[in-house]
């Protein structure tokens, strides 16, 4: 097959003197006037050599593309030829591209001089902006209709308006001109099938779906399927467009077609609305919900955080407002919570059956989504002994996934928790050895730096290690492993990467710190202004900024002095795994406390210095001096990420701390069987366990 093309390629190169030449083409185009019968005559010179490729097509075989340049070449020589000499000017002059090949050639001269193409072009303009007056001017011409398909995608004029009009009293001209024109473009449907209505919901266009449901000829479109068999809600679901997905399904469910309403199931609608976190349109949509189970799932892998009166941080207002945003972004994560536990209420009430909501506490346990996680078991008790299939239940899983408020479950159990200080789970493991294996992927990376990781894993490690018996700290599982042996084999590799990350930091701090040091130790010997020549005092030492001046240089050196040795202990240090925990974090703060407050005392003394020596004639310069120098300090301070963690992690409140706490909360009122009865429950999954990947 290849080769029959070659052939014939070939025998359209310029090469063979049997082809014929232009006198096949008798008329030169000229102007409008000599375009169809000019197009005409091209085209049955191309057709009658099996050219018409070259002006349909730019894409050659790669292994032909020399023969292909030599025939395109000939094509393209056929066309210009055939021109006038002012046409094949204009011609030129349009096609910036020196080396253009036939096919653009042709598409130029059929923009300028076919009719219908100018006229699909001048409508395509004037609907993207809108101009109405220019839209009917062109459909009073007859060239082109309403109807007409002008697009590439079969789009009519309809099509683009509800695409694009972002003004309402367009659209409604739009509408009016076509319920004039027989109503037919109204009803017409693009190459992929798509409705008008399809074209409001893909692009979020819900004032148009609005007129078009409301309009008496378009109603009947919300339950048109396109040709992938989606209807515009579905498509304005895929699309993740809240508003007009919202909008539709209201009319949906108050469409008469009873029969297909009754069994309508917006599960999936209201899975991709929780997915984009957008949980107030999820609970509007809450009585389409037909499987409660999938909707469950998503809400717990997307349980939006508490916000609480305790995340704004009164010592430090600037501090709360970036690490927890404006007041706007607050409400609108207290609006996000409230109604995900509405929807978590409404979806529970539709749960039939006690399997329905395995997989679901699993998952929310993992995401530690607690409020999801209570509110099952207030209404199946016995969830919290349902295991996975690698023989975990809740609470354990919490322990593996560092599900923090979940696991606090624990302290609200009252007397029933002793239960898991006893218990032995397969392997003779015990939740000890569970805290020390190596948390999950995600859990990791919101802490920053693998010195702080291997921190938090110790935190985790301790905690739990409190809540067991003494006895669970020393015994060993099936391979001899005590849970302190299990942490060390887990974190051998975080840890690693903790002593090489801590070295690197410190170093980067110890050559900043040690350059500031220096600094100030040189400000104090050559101080602004100068000595005298007979005494050597300061030629400023009787004014009172010099003395400032003084007191933050001393600030400044001191600070510089304490990072340094801070990071010098640091790299000194001999990372013993119990180091992470408190001593090398410590030292970590100090270090990074110290130089921010070096280095601020360091540019206040510039800006005293600068105003001694500059500013006692001009004030504005030290005015703007010091705003420049402290609006960019503040702004590249925070900027940097161990300085944002280390703030976060002292003073936002709201993030969750395992406690220790004894008293019973309001889960031990729901949790109704007994000691003995959950330790016969617990017998009886252990023994019914097959598959545990604990190692």
């Amino acid at each position: 097959m290849e080769t029959k093309k070659q052939i014939k390629m070939e025998g359209s190169s310029s090469s063979n003197l049997g082809n014929p030449y232009l006198s096949h083409v008798t008329m030169k185009l000229s102007g409008l006037d000599t375009y169809d019968g000019w197009k005409t005559q091209m085209l049955c010179l191309l057709k009658s050599h099996d050219m018409l490729c070259f002006i349909q097509q730019n894409t050659p075989h790669e292994y032909m593309h020399h023969l292909w340049e030599r025939s395109d070449a000939l094509v393209k020589g056929w066309i210009l030829g055939s021109l006038s000499n002012q046409t094949l000017k204009d011609l030129i002059n349009s096609i910036p591209n020196e080396d253009f090949t036939a096919k653009d050639a042709w598409d130029m001269l059929q923009t300028v001089y076919d009719p219908p193409v100018r006229a699909v072009q001048k409508l395509h303009a004037a609907i993207l902006v809108e101009n109405y007056s220019d839209v009917t001017a062109i459909l009073a011409g007859g060239i082109v209709t309403l109807s007409d398909r002008i697009t590439i995608n079969g789009n009519t004029a309809l099509h683009m308006a509800v695409g694009t009009s972002k003004k309402k009293s367009f659209l409604e001209r739009m509408l009016n001109l076509a319920t004039k024109d027989n109503q037919q473009p109204l009803v017409k449907q693009n190459s992929e099938g798509s409705t008008l209505l399809h074209v409001a919901a893909i692009v979020g266009n819900t004032e148009a779906a609005k007129m078009l449901v409301q309009h008496e000829r378009c109603n009947y479109m919300l339950l048109v399927t396109d040709n992938e068999g989606q209807t515009p809600l579905e498509r304005a679901v895929s699309n993740m467009h809240t508003d007009t997905c919202i909008y539709l399904l209201n009319q949906y469910l108050d469409t008469p077609s009873l029969e297909r309403v009754e069994s309508f199931d917006g599960s999936d609608i209201v899975v991709n609305t929780i997915s984009s976190k957008d949980y107030v349109s999820a609970y509007k949509m809450r009585n389409s919900i037909k499987d409660p189970e999938i909707v469950l799932m998503a809400i717990a892998q997307n349980f939006p955080p508490e916000v609480t009166s305790g995340d704004r941080l009164l010592p430090f207002p600037q501090i709360s407002e970036i690490l927890n945003g404006d007041e706007v972004m607050q409400r609108r994560r207290k609006a996000a919570y409230r109604h995900a536990k509405l929807l978590v209420d409404f979806t529970c009430n539709l749960i039939r059956t006690p399997t329905t909501y395995n997989n679901v506490i699993f998952e929310a346990t993992r995401q530690d989504a607690v409020e999801l996680v209570k509110e099952i078991i207030s209404r199946f008790p016995n969830a919290i002994w349902t295991s996975n299939e690698d023989g975990h239940d809740i609470i354990q899983l919490a322990v593996i996934n560092r599900s923090e408020k979940v696991y606090n479950l624990l302290y609200q159990m009252s007397k029933h928790k002793n239960i898991y200080r006893t218990i032995q789970y397969p392997f003779k493991n015990n939740l000890l050895h569970l805290a020390a294996r190596l948390a999950p992927e995600n859990k990791l990376k919101p802490t920053y730096g693998p010195a702080l990781q291997m921190q938090q894993e110790l935190k985790w490690f301790k905690a739990v290690e409190r809540f067991v018996t003494p006895l669970n700290v020393i015994q060993k599982n099936s391979f001899g492993e005590t849970p302190q042996m299990v942490f060390t084999k887990e974190h051998k590799k975080l840890a690693i990467d903790g002593e090489k990350w801590m070295k690197e930091t410190a170093q980067s701090y110890t050559i900043i710190a040690a350059l500031i040091t220096t600094i100030m130790f040189a400000a104090t010997i050559t101080v602004p202004g100068g000595n005298k020549q007979d005494s050597g005092i300061p030629v400023f030492t009787n004014i009172k900024a010099f003395t400032v001046f003084g007191i933050l240089g001393a600030v400044s050196f001191v600070a510089s002095a304490t990072s340094l040795l801070a990071f010098l202990s640091i790299l000194t240090n001999h990372f013993s795994e119990q180091d992470f925990l408190s001593i090398l974090p410590k030292k970590l703060a100090i270090g990074v406390y110290s130089l921010i407050i070096s280095t601020y005392a360091m540019l206040l003394a510039f800006v005293v210095a600068f105003s001694l020596v500059y500013g006692q004639k001009r004030v504005w310069l030290t005015v703007v001096a010091s705003i420049l120098i402290s609006t960019a300090v503040s702004v590249l301070m925070w900027h940097i990420p161990i300085l944002t963690y280390l703030v976060a992690a002292r003073y936002d409140r709201s993030k969750p701390r395992i406690r220790q706490v004894t008293e019973e909360g309001n889960l031990n009122k729901i949790l109704l069987p007994s000691h003995a009865a959950m330790s016969a429950a617990y017998t009886t999954i252990k023994a019914n366990q097959k598959v545990n990947i604990l190692h």
